[in-house]
């Protein structure tokens, strides 16, 4: 039988997709480019009311435009793919293609965490240091730890993918997923992985970990700090500016920890899928929900912002 190694190769994959059958190929299509326009245009209205009120120029919406703006990337390098492979008869992805999507995906959903992570820190000092909040959160310190988080995801993903790039593929090239993640292509190589495992598990949990780390000591010491208030009114004041936040961590990490905390053996190709599809789609959908439901900056910003469009 003849062995191909699509690793040196201009052969691709094939990405099954979240179903086989073709009766719901055209219903997937429409749910999924429905929510895709509504995480786009939910994630640009936040990211332009934020920019269009100076009383909201503030290192907590510095962090959350550029976390719609990341969910929008993180987002699109997946859904078009996905939604053309949903009416396409071939469903395939080039070699060097998959890598590519690897990478980026990688790199916006790292930047996510750490974006994350860093509004934990701005919520930490806003509640723990409200005199120090100014000099700690200056502008050029925000922008020194979006570029750290933007920094240190891309490094991580050009590892992933140069490790990945030197596994070998051969006989089946058909992805159980929708998209190129990490575990799927790894179950199809016929090098030995347990190294790249090894490696990947090693520095993803310092990658992945550490920010949710950062957020856990974060919301520890907010909680200590909370308690301390003597008043229900102040502990309720304080509780509420972080819960938009421990919703998207939640949602985020939950997923997130679902999928890549376990060993290849453990992989589960539906209930992987679920998971993903909560974390690449539903949670970038819901972020600007959840940030301006009960958030009446949040509100009265994106009201000066229709003003702004309708005059």
């Amino acid at each position: 039988m003849e062995i191909k190694n699509y690793s040196s190769s201009t052969s691709g994959f094939i990405l099954l997709g979240l179903s086989p059958n073709p009766q719901l190929q055209k219903p997937l299509f429409a749910i999924f480019l429905t929510m895709y326009l509504v995480t786009m245009v939910g994630n640009v209205l936040i990211i332009l009311a934020i920019h269009s009120d100076s009383r909201l120029h503030t290192p907590m919406y510095f962090f959350l435009s550029n976390l719609s703006f990341m969910d929008i990337c993180f987002t699109t390098v997946i859904v078009p793919k996905m939604l053309v492979n949903l009416l396409s008869e071939t469903k395939s992805i080039s070699y060097v293609g998959c890598l590519v999507q690897m990478y980026f995906f990688m790199a916006f959903g790292n930047t996510d965490s750490y974006l994350l992570a860093s509004m934990a820190i701005d919520r930490l000092v806003a509640i723990c240091n409200p005199f120090r909040y100014d000099v700690v959160m200056k502008p050029q310190r925000c922008l020194l730890m979006l570029l750290g988080s933007c920094t240190v995801s891309h490094l991580h993903s050009l590892l992933w993918v140069l490790l990945m790039s030197r596994l070998s593929f051969c006989a089946s090239h058909v992805i159980k997923h929708f998209f190129c993640d990490t575990q799927p292509v790894l179950k199809l190589s016929c090098s030995d992985t347990f190294f790249s495992q090894i490696v990947v598990m090693t520095e993803t949990l310092a990658v992945i970990v550490t920010p949710f780390l950062c957020i856990l000591f974060s919301y520890m010491r907010i909680i200590f700090t909370v308690l301390r208030i003597p008043s229900a009114t102040g502990k309720w004041k304080a509780f509420s500016t972080c819960g938009s936040h421990i919703s998207v961590v939640a949602l985020f990490y939950g997923s997130v920890i679902f999928v890549y905390f376990r060993p290849l053996s453990m992989y589960s190709v539906v209930k992987d899928q679920v998971a993903t599809v909560m974390y690449t789609v539903v949670t970038p959908m819901l972020n600007p929900f959840i940030y301006s439901l009960r958030n009446k900056d949040m509100k009265r910003g994106l009201r000066k912002l229709r003003d702004r469009i309708y005059s």
